[in-house]
């Protein structure tokens, strides 16, 4: 899901800045980090596998200087996770029109594009989707032509989600397929602009709102302002709803919703739709503490802490691989048994993708927190159609209600009731129209089509090999 953060603010420690938007968006890519600056001459960037505190320090940041400046965390879904997928990702041109891009999102034509380049000679370093747009883009501005034009004829060929922000040597640039399935979002600095993935990083800067960039839409920001132009016409909103769910942080916004108060409202749709009885509701944190509040609320059942989470372990769900996943489970949570023992209790969660982190969760708060009963439940629909645009659930195999009924699952993670919200109550909750969004993994309904992946996930990786 990565994070990407964008800065035009001249006479601003613009790498400074982005340390700190990137630092905010952490939770959407824990693999590596990257910042690209330009001081209108040239561009200079440093980027490595790790987290952002990892990668960055006070001598690095302060041999990036400049007036623009782009930034990235990288949670991979196409290409490995290795040095060589970092972004941002450097087009040199020997016309002086290097660029730098970051991007978040995953192109359903990658393979494609990517066998079609190499026919023609193109060279790549690594093998991630975001290297395909940036070598495009590259490619026109070689043949002169205007950025603008440049980057419409990347879009044209490109099929699938992205959420694009662009450095050049005196632009910042952002855009947005025309489907709106990433988010992205513009905000106003004093004396510059910024471009983020969430509005929490706007915060942290100092900027201010302004507004969601459209599906299909480029904006560039240079020393005469902003501009907007069509890229390619909107196809339709289908923004992933998961980040209503899961990914954004809860202080975030998106179309003028707080994430925090709609996953609120989700607790409090599950305990109508499920209601219990039960001594206490307990989140598993972070991302179900806004939802078991609002279940608490709204049933009576009282509210409590009975996990506590370490605070050095990263998100288990976005590890690259599942025995990472489970490791990360068994290091981050830790019952608190004096609070939980010989009680009935109602344990809230975000979503059951896999099932082995949710099986792991019931199995750590029987087991050492000795309740007498828990009963789950869960702020999303049954998880059952794999997602190609940008969530790394790219095989159906991987998917336990693709395979299980709920009862099925219920037993498998041993669970003594199980309830999911339904698409109807994830809606209300949020409080936008159901057309807003891409549920492709609830009733797939892809918004872009995927025949493309049937037979399996397609990385660049298997056909190199």
């Amino acid at each position: 899901m990565c994070g990407v953060f964008g800065i035009y603010a001249p006479g601003k420690d613009v790498s400074r800045l982005t340390y700190f938007g990137i630092f905010t968006l952490q939770h959407r890519g824990q693999e590596s980090a990257g910042i690209a600056v330009s001081d209108h001459k040239r561009i200079a960037s440093h980027k490595d596998m790790g987290l952002v505190e990892q990668v960055f320090d006070e001598e690095i940041l302060q041999e990036l200087t400049g007036d623009i400046a782009i930034g990235h965390t990288r949670y991979s879904t196409m290409g490995s996770s290795n040095l060589q997928n970092c972004q941002p990702a450097l087009v040199e041109s020997a016309k002086g029109k290097s660029l730098a891009l970051a991007f978040n999102g995953n192109l359903v034509n990658a393979k494609e594009l990517y066998l079609r380049m190499v026919k023609d000679n193109f060279a790549f370093i690594g093998t991630s989707d975001g290297e395909i747009i940036a070598r495009l883009v590259g490619f026109y501005l070689e043949r002169d032509y205007p950025l603008v034009d440049a980057i419409r004829e990347t879009m044209l060929q490109m099929v699938g989600a992205y959420s694009v922000v662009m450095l050049a040597r005196t632009k910042l640039v952002a855009f947005r397929d025309p489907w709106g399935i990433r988010p992205l979002c513009l905000g106003k600095l004093n004396g510059g602009f910024v471009f983020a993935s969430e509005t929490c990083a706007l915060h942290v800067v100092g900027a201010e709102l302004i507004r969601e960039i459209e599906p299909g839409e480029i904006v560039i920001i240079d020393k005469d302002g902003v501009h907007s132009v069509v890229g390619r016409e909107a196809i339709c909103n289908a923004l992933c709803v998961f980040e209503f769910i899961y990914f954004a942080r809860p202080d975030s916004e998106i179309y003028g919703r707080c994430l925090y108060t709609a996953r609120r409202h989700m607790g409090e749709q599950l305990a109508i739709e499920y209601p219990v009885s039960a001594d206490m509701v307990v989140p598993i944190p972070d991302t179900g503490r806004p939802a078991a509040i609002g279940y608490a609320r709204q049933s009576k059942i009282p509210y409590g802490e009975g996990l506590i989470k370490s605070r050095y372990i990263a998100r288990t769900f976005i590890k690259p691989e599942q025995r990472q996943r489970e490791m990360g489970v068994k290091l981050k949570l830790t019952p608190l048994r004096r609070e939980l023992e010989g009680k009935h209790i109602v344990l809230v969660e975000d979503s059951i993708v896999r099932g082995t982190t949710t099986k792991g969760i019931v199995g750590l708060v029987k087991e050492f927190g000795r309740v007498k009963e828990v009963h789950v439940r869960i702020t999303a629909p049954p998880y059952r159609y794999p997602c190609f645009y940008g969530i790394d659930t790219g095989a159906k195999e991987e998917l336990i209600a693709a395979s299980l009924s709920i009862d099925e699952i219920r037993e498998y993670i041993a669970a003594d009731s199980l309830g999911y919200l339904s698409v109807e109550g994830l809606i209300k909750a949020v409080a936008l129209p159901k057309e807003h969004f891409c549920l492709a993994c609830f009733d797939n309904n892809y918004p872009i089509p995927i025949e493309q992946f049937e037979g399996g996930k397609f990385t660049i990786e298997k056909i190199r090999s």
